[in-house]
């Protein structure tokens, strides 16, 4: 390993610049390899920005990519990608959530063969009961949805090797969700336990509205089965509806029948329209992702490059 980058998207995160940086240059001290400290600044307005190349005037290991919005972590992620210098590559969050004390762990793991040593949480502190439960859901149920196998507990801290940052720079579509491309690229993985930590300042920029956006988007973008479910789900109403219309036609040949109730009617009607809306739905959620992709629209556009040497990396 000759140069290892370590990609940090930021977006508001001017309270853990400081803070981060002393951390990061602590443990860099303690690898082998070079380093370089690649910012992606997704469209932050507070001074994150302005923290950050502040300390890169002492420092010429860091890098600032500079978007020109917030496209969300996922696309700045990818942005990194194409930017980054070194054969080598780990992300993590500018919060400290992600003990950087690990990262001689995973250059060990990398140095040994493996392609992507990712971090796997056994604990997650400092968060609420219902964050917990809902994350630990959505990885299950993303597990079971998926068409590739999907690491649980695992978020985007991770070591990825020279191979897999080839691999995912080929994948080019706009819907993005990392964790299922992670899983995509496949070659060789490895887990890496650890207690993940409080945010050493400020406040998640997480919503459960950006959430459950990002839980549809993994499950639509590498799985079938909710239009299979879909369709199954049709059939068996069917089926159900058909066999009830021959009781009551039966019913009412031998034995006459009295008016329905409204109740059961109403039920049935409540049911039915419920389900054809959440078909609507789903149909239009992979609808929107071909509209989307047929589009050919550019992933992100940056605001400026910035490095010790004013270069841009070449390779992109």
């Amino acid at each position: 390993m000759k140069l290892l980058t370590i990609m940090i998207p930021v977006y508001n995160e001017e309270e853990c610049i400081n803070k981060l940086y002393l951390q990061l240059d602590k443990v860099s001290k303690l690898l082998t390899c070079k380093c370089e400290f690649l910012f992606i600044n997704d469209g932050s307005f507070d001074k994150t920005l302005e923290l950050i190349v502040k300390i890169q005037q002492s420092d010429s290991r860091i890098s600032i990519v500079d978007l020109s919005r917030n496209y969300g972590k996922e696309i700045a992620m990818t942005a990194g990608l194409d930017y980054m210098k070194g054969d080598t590559l780990v992300i993590i969050d500018a919060d400290l959530q992600d003990n950087p004390e690990l990262l001689p762990i995973m250059v060990k793991e990398i140095e040994n063969g493996y392609d992507d040593v990712y971090a796997q949480r056994t604990s997650r502190k400092g968060e609420s009961w219902l964050k917990k439960t809902t994350s630990f859901l959505f990885y299950r149920i993303l597990a079971i949805m998926s068409s590739v196998p999907i690491q649980k507990d695992t978020g985007d801290f991770r070591m990825l090797s020279f191979k897999a940052i080839q691999a995912l720079r080929r994948l080019g579509e706009n819907e993005r969700n990392m964790k299922g491309l992670f899983s995509f690229i496949g070659f060789k993985k490895k887990a890496i336990y650890y207690e993940r930590n409080e945010r050493i300042a400020g406040k998640t920029k997480w919503n459960y509205f950006k959430l459950i956006n990002l839980a549809i988007r993994g499950i639509t973008a590498f799985s079938m089965k909710p239009l299979r479910i879909i369709s199954v789900t049709g059939l068996i109403i069917s089926l159900a509806s058909f066999a009830f219309l021959l009781k009551v036609v039966i019913k009412a040949i031998f034995f006459g029948d009295p008016v329905a109730g409204y109740p059961s009617m109403m039920s049935a009607i409540l049911l039915l329209g419920g389900l054809q809306l959440l078909s609507i739905g789903v149909l239009g959620e992979y609808l929107g992702i071909v509209f989307s992709e047929t589009k050919k629209r550019p992933i992100y556009f940056v605001n400026d490059y910035i490095n010790s040497n004013s270069e841009k990396n070449p390779d992109v």
